[in-house]
């Protein structure tokens, strides 16, 4: 039996089912689903619990991340955690299997290989559409660059701690992990001898990324950042990462604690204020949930602030809120991605909380 693992967040429902559809079309039906939610908005959440019950082949688990940035490589260790099959592939919501999909999966299943594939992308137009797997016009395929949707066997990615958490919001982890593998003496292949899988349209990361701060939440040059951190593991040969814990959910009781924090501190952004929070107040914190809220500071629109800018006296330095958004959001991914934590944008983009739970 394998198990094929799919993280999720706040997709449609219609696109969900188009992949959970084709998998119980499946002429072998000895596989089962492991569907990880990470934090989708409790109204989508529920609505694709409910659909996940119409196919008896899927668990669904839900993690309580719904405050965090997405982060692909947690949500499939989270997965992992809850993989009992010998082999996992990991999926994605926008695929569509072939019927015979799982058949090939059986046959390729190798315990010293992880099987990366060639996909076919569909348009738009084609993607909303219900037909049989052969009759989609496909508008392009992948390459051997792209590693995203991969078997493996599940006790070569425990023996690297899996997939390496410090990768957040788009970008290198598949890659990342296949290296990773290599490194501890097992094999990566592609295959392209003919396609198995089909890709449902949607606006990429990259596209949707927009320069102002957003509520939905974004780092600028993430994905540089990513690529970094890729091929500074590349060199130095990594193969395990994740080096205190991996794969943790965050449980509705933790979610509680932190919802119910009620009395923030404020913070305003002169530069000095971030700088002593990040190196200061928030490593040195312990014990409890340190609640804060980041706003524009009252004297940076005052008329004696312009008055003592034009004539060239001595004034306050400031940050941009996306400015602070960007560094502390690098810092929660780098030194915090292990505890639990709130990072909210204010509905009218003038403020930033973070509450967080430091032992």
């Amino acid at each position: 039996m394998i198990t094929i693992l799919y993280p999720y967040r706040n997709r449609e429902e219609s696109r969900v089912k188009r992949s959970l559809d084709s998998l119980a079309q499946q002429s072998n039906q000895d596989f089962k689903v492991v569907f990880v939610d990470y934090g989708s908005v409790f109204d989508k959440a529920a609505t694709i619990k409910i659909l996940t019950q119409n196919y008896d082949f899927v668990t669904y688990l839900y993690s309580y991340h719904s405050y965090q940035p997405w982060s692909r490589a947690k949500a499939i260790n989270i997965g992992l955690q809850n993989v009992t099959t010998p082999f996992v592939f990991v999926a994605d919501v926008d695929m569509i299997f072939s019927h015979d999909f799982i058949e090939k999966l059986i046959t390729i299943q190798n315990p010293n290989q992880a099987v990366f594939f060639k996909v076919g992308f569909l348009d738009h137009k084609e993607s909303i559409q219900v037909k049989p797997f052969d009759q989609y016009k496909v508008s392009f395929f992948s390459q051997g660059g792209a590693k995203g949707l991969s078997l493996f066997p599940l006790n070569a990615l425990h023996e690297i701690h899996g997939f390496d958490e410090f990768l957040h919001f788009w970008g290198a982890e598949d890659e990342d992990v296949h290296n990773r593998l290599e490194n501890a003496g097992y094999q990566s292949l592609f295959y392209d001898q003919e396609i198995l899988m089909l890709h449902q349209w949607h606006v990429t990361y990259r596209k949707a990324e927009s320069k102002g701060l957003n509520r939905d939440l974004q780092l600028t040059n993430i994905s540089r950042i990513n690529q970094a951190h890729l091929l500074d593991n590349k060199k130095q040969k990594r193969a395990i990462v994740n080096l205190k814990q991996w794969g943790q959910s965050i449980s509705k009781r933790e979610f509680d604690e932190l919802e119910n924090s009620r009395t923030p501190f404020f913070i305003a952004n002169r530069k000095e204020s971030i700088s002593h929070f990040l190196f200061v107040i928030l490593p040195n914190f312990k014990g409890g949930v340190l609640n804060v809220i980041f706003q524009k500071d009252d004297f940076q629109n005052s008329l004696k602030y312009y008055v003592k800018k034009r004539f060239g006296k001595t004034v306050p330095e400031y940050y941009s809120l996306k400015e602070i958004n960007d560094k502390v959001l690098l810092h929660l991914i780098s030194f915090y991605k292990d505890c639990n934590y709130f990072y909210i944008i204010g509905n009218d983009l003038k403020s930033i909380q973070l509450k967080i739970k430091k032992e």
